[in-house]
């Protein structure tokens, strides 16, 4: 059984592409692309699926028509319709880079103190400017130049927060 702390969302699916089964899905991270990975993890009913994937093709940067095994009708890719599509970390984690979505969910600490500020709910990247929105609605800087470590397995993230940033 997949639990949800081992995998994180990076996209929707939307709805179905013609009558052989394929079926839109809009990403926010194109980890499935850049990891030698055959399958993506679907919730269904508030299980976690996986679901191997067959082909898949880009028609954007943020979107892609997808085609699973064994969902070869446009009735079986309709069911899957609005499905919240997830990654396995342990996969997402063998990147030299960790991608911003594999992020959510990590605690933010304090370089200084080593306190822990909060968790984050959600990444702006909406802007030039990335932001980390936490989960007391709060936005922080995501910048290299702030970040002094990640750590992957304990799930934080150290950064230098400027000072009277948070009483924002």
């Amino acid at each position: 059984m997949i639990r949800e702390e081992e995998v994180y969302k990076i996209g929707r699916l939307g709805k179905t592409h013609g009558v052989k089964g394929e079926i839109t899905f809009q990403f926010d991270d194109d980890i499935f692309d850049r990891t030698d990975n055959d399958y993506l993890v679907l919730e269904i009913d508030g299980i976690l699926v996986p679901f191997f994937m067959e082909e898949y093709r880009f028609r954007s940067d943020s979107l892609a028509l997808v085609k699973f095994c064994d969902i070869d009708t446009q009735q079986r890719a309709a069911e899957l319709t609005g499905c919240n599509v997830f990654f396995p970390r342990e996969l997402a984690e063998e990147e030299d880079m960790p991608s911003l979505s594999s992020l959510v969910g990590f605690e933010l600490v304090e370089a200084k103190t080593g306190e822990t500020i909060s968790t984050i709910a959600s990444i702006d990247d909406s802007t030039a400017n990335i932001l980390f929105e936490l989960e007391d609605g709060k936005l922080i800087p995501a910048t290299d130049d702030l970040i002094t470590r990640v750590d992957m397995q304990k799930r934080t993230i150290t950064m230098q927060i400027p000072e009277g940033l948070l009483d924002i």
